[in-house]
């Protein structure tokens, strides 16, 4: 059974190089991670700049952990953010304000270590979802994948973006299983925390187009693009219990 190609978030980024590095291989959104706290923060001076140069080619997500809603709203606003990608304990009702303040898509994560934590993520009507997989003491960047049969549990018709431990040698086993709307990786592309390995961040992009099917284009990208694919992924029928997350494409021309 075909299914549409996935796209590609590319997180972790902290220098104009990897993200236009990023963009080359085909990203779809790149994460900068401005919690001061991670490895893999990104200075926002450099975020604006990257941001500038690369907004009309890629969604630039800005990656957040319990921040004030002022502090989020102001460094989306300095650096011309189109996402925000909330990856603490923040609530619905926090999601929901900060996309109306900033105008931006709202990508909410989930750290998984049970089935429930797949469920309990559907309390949040962002634009995307994101699993990545739990670690105490950790807020990504764990190198290791959670169980993808979990994901079967899910029943939701917002856009998956799949994470956790994801590389260039496991990334088409996951798209087989769980056909997510996009895939997301940082360390598995990385030489070291923050700096991308250019060998890795192409392969990873080779092996997710290895999954498309038979005459299937690469999806179109850029903030337009991502409107029009998640309106068109919501208005599927949406995935149930033991179900794939993501509709299969037999009939539908691909996104863009």
């Amino acid at each position: 059974m075909a299914y549409r190609l996935p796209r590609i978030k590319f997180c972790g980024i902290t220098s104009l190089a990897d993200a236009e590095l990023a963009v080359a291989n085909g990203a779809w959104a790149i994460g900068l991670i401005l919690w001061p706290e991670s490895k893999r923060a990104c200075d926002p001076a450099e975020a604006a700049r990257i941001a500038a140069q690369l907004r009309r080619q890629v969604e630039i997500a800005g990656v957040f952990v319990n921040q004030s809603l002022d502090e989020v709203e102001r460094l989306a606003d300095t650096i011309g953010l189109s996402m925000i990608q909330l990856h603490g304990d923040e609530g619905p009702s926090y999601a929901k304000e900060i996309a109306r303040r900033t105008g931006a898509k709202v990508i909410k994560s989930q750290s998984v270590r049970l089935a429930s934590d797949v469920v309990s993520i559907q309390a949040f009507h962002t634009d995307f979802h994101l699993l990545d997989t739990h670690r105490d003491g950790l807020r990504g960047g764990t190198g290791e994948t959670f169980d993808w049969d979990m994901v079967s549990r899910r029943y939701s018709k917002v856009p998956l973006i799949l994470s956790g431990g994801l590389t260039p040698d496991n990334v088409v086993a996951a798209i087989e299983k769980v056909h997510p709307f996009a895939v997301d990786v940082a360390s598995g592309v990385e030489s070291a925390p923050g700096v991308k390995d250019p060998e890795k961040l192409r392969a990873f992009a080779e092996a997710v187009r290895s999954t498309a099917a038979e005459g299937e284009e690469e999806p179109e990208r850029g903030p337009r693009a991502s409107e029009r694919a998640a309106a068109e992924e919501a208005a599927a029928p949406p995935a149930g219990r033991g179900s794939p997350v993501r509709p299969p494409a037999a009939t539908e021309a691909p996104a863009g």
